[in-house]
């Protein structure tokens, strides 16, 4: 009997080889287009085969504070350059305010008892305690009144770059061997910086909350207390002018801070509070329904 010769199919193989290739070429396709994909045309490619992939992946990041959440719409985000123009302004008031106070005292011929000194972002002012006080007093002298009007004259002229207006008063060791009486010390200082910030307050026209006085007495001298000009050197009343800081685009209010720090410990502390409350409750509960001992016989 004749035997069939067979109707081939030996080219299969190219048909699932081709199929292999095709695939290949999707795939390095599907990774190049990845390559360079931005998170938005990610989270629609995931979401097109899974529409609750949004929602797993905040969970799974922590919520709507994850580390790859939306950051909110007021946030500059990480990298982001300063303001020039902020910037710029908030160091030409410094410098403005600087130079006047410099040019001030070299008109005055008052070199030998202001001295005016300049750090980043921050102006340095030292009176002597002969510009405005006489001995052991702290009432204002008559001449020196203008000084100080002067003084808030040009600090109105940079106020809004201004983040804060310290003054401090300082005395001296009277006797090398023997500390100052305590009360005496301390008051006299803080009187004296409380009553030239108060004339600056009059005449400036800064936020007085931006001010700020201080007395620290014998306590933070320059120089030692053996002789009388060196006693003459700690007697000053100093004067620091803060500027506001750019930092992430924002401009950074030392005054602000404060009281947002100050805010956010007391509400960390009625936090802790309500915790501990709720914890001596549920002591208290637990104490309350147990079965009482019988009385000893």
């Amino acid at each position: 009997m004749k035997k069939k010769k067979s109707s081939g199919g030996g080219a299969n193989w190219q048909d699932t080889y081709g199929d292999m290739v095709t695939l290949l070429l999707c795939f390095f396709v599907l990774l190049y287009s990845m390559s360079t994909i931005s998170e938005e045309n990610w989270k629609a490619l995931v979401m097109s085969f899974n529409p609750n992939a949004d929602q797993t992946i905040r969970e799974v990041q922590g919520g709507e504070d994850g580390p790859f959440a939306d950051p909110p719409p007021d946030d500059p985000g990480p990298g982001l350059m300063p303001n020039p123009d902020e910037e710029m302004q908030l160091e030409t008031d410094m410098e403005t305010l600087f130079q006047s106070l410099v040019n001030y005292v070299k008109s005055m011929n008052m070199e030998g008892s202001i001295a005016v000194s300049q750090g980043q972002g921050k102006v340095f002012v030292t009176f002597n305690q002969s510009v405005f006080f006489d001995g052991d007093d702290w009432e204002l002298r008559e001449e020196s009144k203008p000084i100080l009007e002067n003084v808030g004259k040009m600090l109105s002229q940079v106020e809004k770059s201004v983040s804060e207006v310290r003054v401090m008063g300082h005395t001296a060791q009277a006797d090398p061997n023997r500390p100052n009486t305590v009360n005496v010390d301390r008051n006299l200082s803080a009187r004296r910086a409380a009553t030239a910030l108060a004339y600056i307050q009059q005449n400036c026209t800064v936020d007085p909350a931006r001010m700020i006085s201080e007395g620290y007495g014998q306590w933070r001298p320059v120089a030692l207390n053996d002789t009388e000009e060196h006693r003459a050197q700690n007697r000053r009343v100093e004067m620091v002018i803060s500027a506001k800081t750019l930092e992430d685009g924002q401009i950074k209010d030392s005054f602000q801070e404060y009281y947002t720090e100050r805010e956010n410990a007391a509400a960390g502390k009625d936090s802790a509070a309500a915790a501990s409350e709720g914890t001596s409750s549920n002591t208290s509960s637990a104490e309350g329904s147990g079965v009482s001992g019988a009385p000893a016989g």
